[in-house]
């Protein structure tokens, strides 16, 4: 049996603020440093023994997928870094309160925005400050690739590969595989992994701090997939996170 571990970041200072996010750096809440601690906990009470982990550029995911192995004893372990592992880059929306901004704009126009499949926020400029192209982490990614804002579809795109090239074949190496990482990133990879159309992913949310085990056979063929946690808590904390952008 293989088992990957998705784990979205703890919560996060603009998690808190209901910001958008996006590819801003932002530290952890006492709450996300709480959130990640338990999931590491929770991790090696049940016994997962990881030797490889993977998470994204971004502070909020490090953070987290570096709390989770320091409470089981694995902080000796091998991490690899990718941008594919990015949360969805919000573009002009980054730094918002979404419910201020659905006050605004309407419920409808910032779900869009938010939660569409294929229609992205309005980019960044080439010369704002937030582009990634400026960031100092990136200069080893072509600018070609580095997006000024995302729709779902496009973290979807550039997730696969990675997925393909990269986490796939270490999980077939692997009995267990750890991702810390992002709503929207995570998701992308949920999509693939239960084949879920657009439709139902657009309706689907990850939690903060909440393990998310995928049990597949030697072939990798998905066996059955659970969070680790109470099912009623999992549910009110999905309910929370799809309720972010209504207005108040």
């Amino acid at each position: 049996m293989k088992r990957l571990v998705l784990v979205r970041h703890g919560e996060s200072a603009w998690n808190k603020e209901n910001r958008f996010t996006g590819w801003t750096n932002v530290q952890l809440t006492e709450q996300g440093v709480k959130e990640a601690k338990e999931a590491g906990k929770v991790l090696k009470k049940e016994g997962y023994n990881f030797r490889l982990a993977y998470t994204s550029y971004l502070t909020r995911a490090i953070k987290t997928l570096w709390l989770i192995l320091e409470e089981m004893d694995l902080m000796w372990i091998e991490e690899r870094k990718s941008w594919r592992l990015n949360e969805k880059h919000y573009g002009n929306l980054q730094g918002l309160n979404k419910a201020e901004t659905a006050e605004k704009y309407g419920d409808e126009k910032v779900l869009m925005w938010r939660r569409s499949f294929d229609v992205p926020p309005e980019p960044l400029g080439d010369n704002d400050e937030r582009n990634p192209r400026l960031d100092p982490r990136y200069a080893g990614v072509p600018a070609t690739d580095l997006p000024l804002t995302e729709s779902l579809k496009e973290v979807i795109d550039r997730l696969d590969p990675y997925w393909e090239e990269e986490i796939k074949p270490s999980l077939q190496q692997e009995d267990d595989l750890l991702v810390a990482a992002h709503g929207n990133s995570l998701r992308a990879l949920v999509m693939k992994l239960k084949g879920m159309s657009e439709e139902e992913i657009l309706g689907f949310n990850i939690p903060t701090g909440i393990p998310y085990v995928f049990e597949f056979d030697d072939n990798l063929n998905l066996v059955k997939d659970y969070f680790l946690g109470d099912p009623e808590v999992v549910k009110a904390l999905m309910e929370k996170v799809a309720n972010q952008a209504k207005k108040k």
